[in-house]
């Protein structure tokens, strides 16, 4: 007999999907929301997409190559972690973040673990997490043309009202990919036609977290505070492209339910009862943990087999689960109330002594309050009108300076710029009553040492004092004028970065303090 059977065992019809076609099935979903954030916020979302990438792809290559391991980047999946934690990222962190965030998840998430399908929660949201908890300041700075300020959700958080169709096409603040919820469905629609993913995680947890609102919510049928919801906080971004995680979700279709319901409440517990107005990210995560459980009550029995349901085990792991959960937060919780009395007070202590070095001549200084409020509420507008550009900065702390009499002789400011090469930039500036700079003390900045660093030499910060200008201009051949500001050789961005805050404290002095 010339030819032979070859036996093999069931399933005996195939699908041609390969971990590979999946995963850039999934890249390709992505583009359109990629795209966007990258025309809506800039080179710098290019950058930090490019970064994340390059880093989770690199990672696994050379940790693989180092363990003796089968070179597996070539799957797609370490270019689909770094495309997701990017997109998930504010357009102005530092550009270690991304490169932090990617090998946290490929390192210690993903090949600790054992590698793909082995990782017990999704990577991106797993490093998007870690990076909140350990940088919630680079990881909350949201912007939108140069101006600060808070996402739709903690708007929404804070009483206002929002409108739908902007969060709908993307002209918002939030993280790069995130923004425009039609870039997202349009990747969404992609995966489901080529039945990537199944209308069944992403149905029931939008359902899901629908039903919440209307239960829990603001109450009754407030379509703006619902659309804000749908489409604000990366909940779309999260319900068709991590939550349906092949790794981290579950395989049984009502598992699958179950698991998007799970979600969906989580998800309304965290944004209507939570201090913060997100809640997607630590849904999901939470809802990885809980699927091996969702599978084994879900799991199909084989015809004619039966077996009981072991629910003491389920309810013991759940315990289990709760318990380290509850210890967890409640050592959080301890350490922070134990060490947050002392944090205020080293915190007013070093603004206290910013505060002296900047007004000499004070020696008593008293918030201002009603000042930093006027801030709040006219600065934007008055600054919209002048059609001036103080870059991404904010005004965080108003102060008067007193002399012996209690007289005020000036004012201090605390003022943040975002605009610097290695993060925030935090600028103490003190203006007299006669509008005279008296001082520029630098409280805390991250730049490159040699170059950004060296803002706080005298030799560049002195510049600054004893000059009455409108506002200062930065200059790379040599000050020749009053208002001119030498840049610091090579780090011409944090030049930039403390004369708009400067620029920013002169213009509310002008516009606001009669």
């Amino acid at each position: 007999m010339s030819e032979l059977l070859n036996v093999s065992p069931s399933p005996n019809i195939r699908k041609q999907d390969t971990t590979q076609s999946i995963m850039f099935d999934v890249a390709i979903a992505l583009v359109p929301a990629t795209v966007f954030g990258i025309y809506h916020f800039g080179i710098k979302a290019l950058l930090i997409i490019l970064i994340s990438v390059i880093t989770c792809v690199l990672t696994e290559y050379i940790y693989q190559n180092l363990m003796g391991l089968p070179v597996t980047v070539s799957d797609g999946s370490a270019l689909v972690t770094g495309l997701l934690l990017a997109l998930n990222l504010s357009a102005n962190v530092p550009l270690w973040i991304p490169l932090l965030g990617g090998v946290f998840a490929i390192l210690i998430v993903k090949q600790l673990f054992g590698g793909l399908g082995q990782n017990f929660m999704n990577p991106a949201l797993a490093a998007r997490c870690f990076l909140l908890i350990s940088f919630g300041t680079h990881m909350t700075n949201f912007a939108l043309d140069g101006v600060s300020g808070a996402t739709p959700l903690a708007q929404l958080k804070a009483g206002k009202t929002l409108q739908v169709l902007p969060l709908f096409f993307g002209t918002i603040q939030g993280t790069i990919g995130e923004v425009s919820a039609l870039a997202i469905l349009i990747g969404a629609i992609y995966l489901l036609l080529k039945k990537v993913i199944s209308i069944r995680i992403p149905a029931s947890y939008l359902i899901s977290f629908l039903i919440f609102l209307l239960l829990f919510g603001k109450g009754g049928i407030d379509f703006h505070y619902i659309g804000a919801h749908l489409f604000g906080g990366g909940l779309m971004l999260g319900a068709f492209f991590m939550a349906t995680d092949y790794v981290t979700s579950p395989i049984t279709k009502m598992g699958q339910i179950v698991y998007g319901i799970l979600l969906g409440i989580l998800t309304g517990i965290f944004r209507v009862f939570g201090a913060s107005a997100e809640g997607v990210s630590y849904a999901i995560i939470f809802g990885n943990l809980l699927v091996p459980l969702i599978e084994k009550v879900t799991y199909p029995k084989a015809f004619g087999y039966s077996e009981e349901i072991d629910y003491k085990e389920i309810i013991k792991n759940a315990c289990i689960l709760f318990a380290i959960t509850l210890v967890a937060g409640g050592l959080l919780g301890v350490t922070y109330e134990t060490t947050k009395e002392n944090i205020e007070k080293q915190k007013m202590a070093t603004a206290l002594e910013a505060y002296q070095k900047v007004s000499p001549q004070a020696v008593d200084f008293g918030y201002a309050d009603d000042l930093l409020n006027k801030v709040k509420k006219e600065l934007q507008e008055k600054i919209d009108l002048a059609g001036k550009d103080f870059g991404n900065t904010e005004i965080t702390a108003v102060v008067e300076a007193r002399n012996e009499k209690e007289e005020v002789i000036g004012y201090a400011f605390s003022v943040l710029s975002h605009d610097g090469y290695g993060g925030d930039i935090d600028v103490c500036i003190g203006i007299s009553l006669d509008k005279t700079i008296t001082g520029v003390e630098i409280v805390s900045l991250n730049e490159t040492p040699g170059m950004g660093m060296r803002a706080t030499e005298p030799a560049f910060i002195e510049q600054y004092k004893d000059k009455k200008v409108d506002a200062f201009v930065v200059t790379k051949t040599g000050k020749s004028a009053e208002n001119e500001i030498d840049a610091i050789s090579g780090a011409t961005v944090t030049s930039n970065a403390v004369t708009n805050a400067v620029n920013m404290a002169l213009f509310f002095v002008e516009s606001c303090i009669d």
